[in-house]
């Protein structure tokens, strides 16, 4: 079983900062690849950004990319989301997820474990 726990969520205004945090724990998963999702309210969740654990390989979606940077900490078996410039459109809670296996994927069906969720609210 593998645990991810989420934090680093809050309420910002436009054009700030915030760093997500992804703690895991549980058994080993050092090969697979690990991703951030966020679902905003009436909409689906959508695919964020990813890295391969292993030689930090990252992707990124369209709307994110040059804003957000997603990073990993062995040491600490921490992924992170930096965000940066944000605008309300990024208002979301916002997932980590352990990908099924090591490549970089973006579709939810992909990533088997999830963490509960935070919040991030994006003020104009």
């Amino acid at each position: 079983q593998v645990q991810l726990v989420e934090y680093g969520g809050g309420l910002v205004q436009a054009g700030g900062s915030l760093r997500l945090s992804c703690a895991a724990s549980g058994r080993t998963f050092s090969s697979n690849a690990m991703g951030w999702f966020r679902q905003a309210p009436g909409k689906e969740r959508e695919f964020v950004a990813a890295i391969k654990w292993t030689i930090s390989t990252t992707i990124y979606a369209d709307s994110v990319k040059g804003r957000f940077t997603i990073s990993r900490d062995g040491a600490k078996n921490t992924v992170y989301l930096q965000m940066n410039n944000l605008n309300p459109e990024d208002t979301a809670v916002y997932y980590c997820a352990r990908g099924s296996g090591v490549s970089l994927r973006r579709g939810t069906d992909d990533y088997d474990y999830w963490g509960q969720g935070t919040q991030v609210t994006v003020s104009s």
